[in-house]
C-alpha cells in the first residue's frame, strides 16, 4: 500500500475513532448544560470550527433536493440522537439509546435496495434482523431478559427509544439522500449550522429551559466534542476519497463496539454480557449486510 494510502487510511480510522466518544461525551455534556442546551452548545461549537476550516458554506451551490431534503434529514438526524442521549433516565439508559442508534448501517443498505435497485444476495434479510435481535439483546441487560420487563422498561422513558430509532432511520435516508441527489456535494458545514439554530429555538421556546452551569470541566467537553465532530468529518471525507475505502468501510461497521467501550469507560459503567452480546450482533448483522451486497 503506498504511503499516501496509508496515510489517509490512517486519517479516515481516526474519524472512526472520535466518532466513537460521542454517546458518552453527549450524557455528560447533557448533564450539565441540559439535553437541549448541551446539545445547542456542541453543534455551535463544531459549527463554528467548521466555518472557520472550510469557510461559510454557500447554499445556492448545492442541488436543491439535495439541500432541503438532505438538510433536513441531517439536522433531524443530529437533533434526534442528541436528544435521545440527553433524555436517558441515566448513563445506562443513554448507552444503549446510543447502540440502537447503531442499526443505521444496515437500514443504510436495505434502503440502498429502493433507492438506487442495489442488488444483494438473500442473507441480506438475516443480517437485518441479526442486528434487531441485537438491539433487544442490548435491552435485555437492564430488563433480566424477560420480554414484558424490556417493554415496561421502554415505555418509561418512551420519547427517548422513539427519537433513538428516529435517528437510525434517519441517518439511514440520508445516506441514500445524498448518495442520489448529492452529486459530490458537500453541505456538512451548513447543516451543523441549521442544527445548532434549530437547537438554541427549541432552547429559547421550552417552558422551563434547563438552567446551564458554566463549570470548566463540561465547558472543556464542549470543546473537545466540537472539535472532534470537525476534525472526524473532515478525516473521513479525506479518508474515503485517498485512502483504502475497502478497509475503512470494513473498520466502520466496528464502531457500536468502539462506542460501547469507551462510553462505558468514560461514563463509569459496567454493562451486564448481554448487552455486550448484543453489541456484537449489532456489529456482525451490519456486516452480513455490507457483504451481502459486495461485488454484485
Amino acid at each position: 500500500m503506498p504511503a499516501t494510502v496509508s496515510r489517509a487510511t490512517l486519517i479516515g480510522l481516526i474519524a472512526i475513532l472520535l466518532w466513537s466518544t460521542t454517546v458518552g461525551l453527549l450524557r455528560s455534556v447533557s448533564e450539565a448544560f441540559g439535553a437541549t442546551g448541551g446539545a445547542a452548545l456542541i453543534y455551535t461549537t463544531t459549527a463554528i470550527l467548521l466555518c472557520l476550516t472550510r469557510g461559510l458554506p454557500r447554499p445556492g451551490a448545492f442541488p436543491a433536493l439535495y439541500l432541503w431534503l438532505g438538510g433536513a434529514l441531517f439536522v433531524g438526524y443530529e437533533i434526534c440522537l442528541a436528544l435521545a442521549i440527553g433524555l436517558a433516565s441515566d448513563r445506562s439508559q443513554s448507552l444503549e439509546l446510543g447502540m440502537i442508534n447503531y442499526l443505521w448501517p444496515c437500514l443504510t443498505i436495505v434502503l440502498a435496495i429502493p433507492f438506487h435497485q442495489q442488488r444483494f444476495r438473500v442473507w441480506l434479510w438475516p443480517g437485518l434482523l441479526l442486528s434487531l435481535l441485537g438491539i433487544v439483546w442490548v435491552l435485555k441487560g437492564s430488563s433480566s431478559g424477560s420480554p414484558a420487563l424490556l417493554w415496561q422498561n421502554m415505555l418509561r422513558n418512551p420519547v427517548a427509544y422513539a427519537l433513538a430509532f428516529i435517528a437510525a432511520l434517519t441517518w439511514a435516508l440520508y445516506n441514500n439522500v445524498t448518495r442520489r441527489f448529492g452529486r459530490g456535494s458537500n453541505g456538512v458545514t451548513l447543516f451543523f449550522i441549521l442544527t445548532a439554530l434549530a437547537l438554541w429555538l427549541k432552547y429559547a421556546f421550552s417552558e422551563h429551559p434547563a438552567p446551564m452551569t458554566f463549570a470548566r470541566v463540561p465547558l472543556l467537553e464542549v470543546l473537545f466534542v466540537g472539535l472532534s465532530t470537525a476534525i472526524a468529518y473532515s478525516a473521513w471525507n479525506h479518508g474515503i476519497q485517498q485512502g483504502n475505502l475497502t478497509l475503512l468501510a470494513t473498520a466502520s461497521y466496528f464502531t457500536p463496539v468502539l462506542s460501547a467501550l469507551l462510553g462505558s469507560l468514560w461514563l463509569g459503567l459496567t454493562p451486564p454480557l448481554a448487552f455486550w452480546q448484543g453489541v456484537a450482533m449489532i456489529t456482525l448483522g451490519s456486516l452480513i449486510c455490507w457483504l451481502a451486497t459486495r461485488r454484485l
